[in-house]
């Protein structure tokens, strides 16, 4: 490597001889030339400039035929090949023109015309992104407020001694006022958690429900008190709104807090003192916790801890809580945490036999807000890839029965239709008979399936075959209708015989190809006892009444036979309990969640009532009553239709359909290329006409997917918007294989209008551009970075040809010509490389669960979807030019917000200090020149070794990142201040050099910011225990070392040598890392910078060696700017 002074360019090392003999100049003056210092060197600044000029000219030309992208058309730029070898007569004729294009070159502001295009689209790309997210494809908000009257009781007892946290986070009982008239315990626990910068106090819609409850129901029912149910002890932690968000070790500090927690509130149940529970009970040996966002990962953080108690936790419910991947990838720890937790729960249940697995015993709920929630992608929340179905479950809000709407991150909370479900849920799971202080793990699983799905799913149980027949039914002939098979039964008013009525239909013989449905809808609410309502659905069997058998053994008996003897008596099982509660749907329904009764759906398939002859509709009206019913048998054939159309074909041409005037009550459409959560469509159903009879009901659609389960309601559809969370990226793939990954539509019509229906189905690419944000919001941090690099590189590659360190503007504008587009394609190319058409559905193999499997065998690759876009899918290739040119854009604005706050304070700088106005030009010339005064070497090595000290005990090595970008923005505001005053070439070339380096700085920030706002808050608390994670000083050091070197004016030398490649190479690494793993571990982004640092200090460092004296030299400023070499 040829080593140059560091404050020197090509021109100072080989031009000055040059300039003097232009310039007539004796001996003595050219020496003096060669050995003046910076401001005697300036005098011939305009013969420099000169010479620059021509040079500058060579490099526009370049720029406007730079398409090659190549830096070898510089040129070479030994002198005897130079332009100043021409006469004087040609430098003055093209004066003007090179002084021109000197100007344009160094001007940091300019762009070509191809730069304006691209930010122009990039701007147009992010404009219809942010417009769709805000005005398409929005799900309606339904949640009803929820009102409580909390009391805090503060556990003081829960101190030093018990945790190391006791001086930051504290312990809470809550208590219902007007309810809860002490704070003894005497119910079962539960724990909430907080999430990210939560307050404690959200426990109180969840709490005050619990309390009221239990107080004004369960309480009454003395069946509920012999089965175990009691009152539920609500405790919360304050963690004093701690940011577990961003940073891994504050979430195993507050899991290790909530352990001990758990502890000492299972204690309070042996305190006679704090206890008012039923002696005979079994003490507590197991909490229930509910976890909000991150408070869900705090919860299953709990279960990996070393100070874990076993057993202490077997149920926990999260809501909105990011599962399957950590929010933002910015910290090391908090991907690593997830990683580990993931691990522990996938290998628990991989295990062989179920002794070996720690978790056999936890049941897992997570419940997503849906495409309201705009903190935490609701994709996140699947459990799929963690926990086996016999053990939990994801579900959306807008599924979960009498809820039926979206919620918001925080909404999630109050949301007075969901937190009634979680009560029911939780206290109909209660055993306090048992040590873990609920039900059997497949006893809870059963009731949460119950209480949180539609009832329409494929895992969802019958409990009919399940239960004795309990009510004996006496028919006479001329008091029921026997309908004739394949018959359907429409029922449109009640009462009109006087009395009550019973229709029968019978149950066809199972094998029917293609299987048989036994559907049934009505207004009314299903009666499961002798009630109010006025109608009841049996399913019946011949009840033979022999010698000796009495009709006592049925709690019910319905005679219909009158004053006869009954012709005939059957023994039915009440249908009622497996009633599926739907939506409303007429002419005045506007949302699912209006405040109107529900429609009453029962679905069987016919294998599940085989054991029985009829299906019994019993109309208990004696006077005509308002109301409908619709029961019939059909073939799946003909409620079934699956649309096998390409992505490709939909998205140009849509989907087209035309229901049958025949068909069934409920038709579903299946159509398999409807799996990305990256698309929304557009579905419209044209009217029916229903003719002379009014319609019973208008059109009601659910569009549904199994895994995670999430559907939504349209009532009274015409126009509806499908979005749904399918296949979405960057998510690790389920334990078990799914049977289907697409979207269907399930339809009920009234089929008693005898009118066709049309369906069409349409791409909404608008409202698909909004669903980019939530998916790919991280891509902001990795893409960019991507782009400075490239543009750095180019940067470095043609300053080490030519000498010249051109400005970021015009190093993108010949980026864009040749590098970025070429890089992008081949990201392109790796994309459609690593994906794959999406997976057929497969069947599911008799080890259902893999329980019998190794859990060394697992062959899973969860880390598949790690890479680019996340996907296994190459239809969305473009999404990698698509975000490059977002990337550009965003680029250029950043470099543009940096220049005006650089010029901005240059000028303030300059105008104070600008002397009075009798000063000289000269002079002041002079006394603003040493913008880059050398302090003391003993001063900055001082300061940067105490900075690295405080990094290594006290503060994170991010606040000492922060400290490098304000003194990089200072040392970049002397810069432009010194070049606009002295029209040096050489100063604009640092300037140009330590604007780069700002801008590749500016993008690694706000990987740094989050952990640093985690160190600012905790200052707050007075919390001082310093990070474990964040004190490496050799993350930060390179940084400080090439911003030190930076603010004594140092320009980085030219490298000769072969040597010039690693930059380049370290670069182009950076760049592709960027682009293929930024994303998921934007955190190692900041590393491989550091390494790049490192690089640049070691170029620095050439140019005086590696001893102490080169390194005190190079600190000073002065080896490069005092000196100029005189050319052999």
């Amino acid at each position: 490597m040829r080593r140059r002074s560091s404050g020197s360019t090509d021109e100072d090392d080989t031009d000055a001889p040059i300039v003097a003999d232009l310039l007539h100049t004796d001996n003595g003056e050219r020496e003096q030339a060669v050995t003046s210092s910076k401001a005697v060197a300036s005098r011939h600044s305009d013969t420099l400039d000169r010479r620059k000029a021509e040079r500058s000219m060579q490099l526009t030309q370049l720029t406007d035929n730079a398409w090659t992208g190549e830096p070898e058309t510089y040129g070479n730029t030994r002198p005897r090949e130079h332009p100043l070898s021409n006469s004087f007569a040609m430098m003055d004729e093209q004066q003007d023109t090179r002084e021109w294009r000197r100007s344009r070159i160094r001007s940091p502001w300019r762009g070509s015309i191809l730069t304006l295009v691209v930010t122009s689209l990039s701007l147009v790309f992010l404009y219809t992104i942010i417009r769709s997210l805000i005005t398409r494809q929005l799900d309606p908000k339904g949640c009803k407020m929820s009102y409580m009257s909390p009391m805090y009781a503060k556990l003081s007892g829960f101190d030093t001694e018990h945790t190391r946290f006791a001086s930051k986070y504290s312990l809470y009982l809550y208590r219902e006022e007007g309810v809860d008239e002490d704070t003894l315990v005497k119910g079962v626990p539960v724990l909430f958690i907080t999430g990210n910068a939560g307050s404690y106090k959200q426990v109180r819609p969840l709490a005050s429900e619990a309390a009221r409850y239990y107080h004004d129901y369960v309480q009454q029912d003395s069946q509920a008190s012999k089965a175990g149910i009691r009152n539920l002890d609500f405790f919360t932690a304050d963690f004093n709104e701690d940011i577990t968000a961003f940073h891994g070790q504050t979430l195993l500090d507050q899991a290790e807090y909530l352990n001990e927690a758990v502890a000492y509130i299972l204690s309070l149940y042996h305190d006679p003192r704090r206890s008012r529970r039923d002696p005979g009970l079994p003490d507590p040996s197991s909490v229930i916790l509910i976890g909000h966002s991150m408070g869900g990962i705090v919860a299953r953080t709990m279960l990996i801890m070393p100070n874990y108690q076993a057993n202490s936790i077997n149920t926990i419910i999260t809501m909105s809580a990011p599962h399957a991947r950590p929010p933002v990838s910015f910290d090391a720890d908090i991907v690593r945490t997830y990683q580990r937790i993931n691990d522990h729960w996938r290998d628990a249940y991989s295990q062989r036999w179920a002794n070996n697995n720690p978790l056999w015993h936890v049941t897992l709920i997570s419940i997503a807000g849906g495409g309201l929630d705009t903190i935490v992608p609701s994709d996140y929340t699947s459990i799929s890839s963690l926990v086996p179905e016999t053990h939990g479950f994801t579900v959306y809000t807008s599924s979960i029965p009498n809820v039926w709407t979206g919620a918001d991150h925080l909404s999630i909370l109050w949301c007075d239709q969901l937190r009634k479900t979680i009560i029911r849920s939780l206290i109909e799971a209660l055993d306090v008979r048992r040590p873990g202080q609920t039900k059997s793990r497949a006893d809870r699983m059963k009731i949460f399936k119950r209480w949180y799905l539609s009832g329409m799913e494929n895992v969802t149980e019958k409990t009919i075959a399940q239960k004795e027949p309990t009510t004996l039914l006496t028919l006479e002939d001329n008091s029921n209708s026997i309908l004739s098979a394949g018959e359907r039964l429409t029922i449109r008013a009640f009462g009109h015989s006087g009395k009550p009525k019973a229709y029968l239909l019978p149950i066809p013989p199972p094998g029917t190809p293609g299987g048989t449905n036994f559907n049934l809808l009505s207004d009314q609410k299903l009666d499961s006892i002798a009630g109010e309502t006025k109608l009841q659905v049996l399913f019946c069997s011949v009840f033979p009444l022999q010698a000796g058998h009495s009709s006592t053994v049925f709690s019910l008996s319905m005679d219909l036979s009158g004053t006869t003897a009954g012709s005939s008596r059957l023994a039915c099982k009440n249908a009622a309990p497996d009633m599926i509660p739907l939506p409303s749907s007429t002419r005045l329904s506007i949302n699912a969640f209006d405040t109107t009764s529900p429609f009453s759906y029962l679905q069987y398939a016919v294998e599940d009532l085989i054991e029985y002859q009829f299906v019994a509709l019993v109309d208990k009206s004696s006077s005509p009553e308002e109301g409908w019913a619709i029961a019939e048998f059909s073939n799946n054939v003909d409620s079934g239709l699956n649309v096998h159309v390409g992505l490709r074909r939909l998205l140009l041409m849509g989907l087209h359909v035309r229901m049958s005037a025949e068909r069934p009550l409920v038709t579903e459409i299946n159509v398999p290329a409807l799996q990305s959560s990256l698309l929304t469509y557009k579905l419209t159903v044209g009217s029916q006409a229903c003719g002379d009879e009014a319609e019973l009901f208008t059109p009601l659609l659910r569009q549904h997917i199994s895994e995670p389960y999430e559907s939504k309601y349209f009532v009274n559809v015409k126009d509806a918007n499908i979005n749904f969370h399918g296949v979405a990226p960057f998510l690790p793939p389920p334990l078990q294989a799914r049977t289907s990954n697409s979207v269907s539509l399930q339809l009920w019509s009234d089929p008693t209008c005898k009118s066709s229906i049309d369906i069409s189905l349409q791409v909404d690419v608008f409202g698909s551009f909004g669903k980019l944000y939530m998916r790919y919001r991280t891509v902001i941090a990795a893409f960019p970075l991507l782009i400075v690099a490239l543009v750095l590189r180019k940067q470095f590659m043609v300053h080490d040809r030519t000498g010249v360190f051109m400005t970021f503007m015009e190093a993108l504008d010949l980026c864009l010509r040749f590098s970025v587009p070429v890089v992008l394609l081949a990201l392109s190319t790796l994309a459609i490389s690593i994906a794959s058409a999406p997976d057929q559905a497969t069947p599911t193999s008799e080890d259902l669960f893999n329980w019998r499997r190794n859990g060394t065998a697992l062959a899973l690759d969860f880390t598949k979807n790690d890479m680019i876009l996340g996907f296994q899918d190459y239809f969305f290739w473009f999404l990698v030019p698509l975000f490059g040119i977002i990337s550009i854009g965003i680029c250029v604005l950043v470099n543009y917000a940096a220049l005006a706050i650089i010029h901005i304070l240059s000028s303030a700088s300059s105008l104070l200090m600008t002397k009075s106005s009798w000063i000289r030009n000269d002079d002041r010339r002079r006394n603003t020149l040493p913008a880059f005064t050398a302090v003391s070497p003993r001063r900055r090595i001082i300061t940067t070794t105490i900075l690295l000290f405080m990094v290594s005990t006290l503060i994170p090595y991010q606040f000492a990142y922060m400290v490098a970008c304000i003194v990089q923005i200072a040392t970049c505001t002397r810069a432009l201040r010194l070049a606009n005053e002295t029209r040096s070439s050489a100063q604009y070339d640092f300037y140009n050099y330590a604007h780069s380096i700002l801008i590749l700085m500016l993008w690694i920030l706000p990987i740094n910011m989050p952990v640093l706002v985690v160190w600012v808050h905790n200052l707050t608390v007075h919390w001082l225990t310093p990070f474990s994670s964040h004190h490496n000083v050799l993350s930060i050091m390179p940084y400080l070392i090439l911003v030190e070197t930076l603010t004594g004016g140092n320009m980085i030398p030219r490298i000769s040598t072969r040597a010039r490649y690693i930059t380049s190479v370290l670069l182009f690494f950076l760049a592709m890392y960027a682009g293929i793993y930024g994303v998921t571990y934007a955190y190692r982004l900041h590393h491989f910078v550091n390494f790049v640092c490192a690089w640049l200090v070691g170029i620095h460092f050439s140019t005086s060696g590696v001893s102490l004296s080169g390194l005190t030299q190079m600190l000073k400023g002065e080896d490069g700017g005092s000196r100029v070499k005189k050319r052999p």
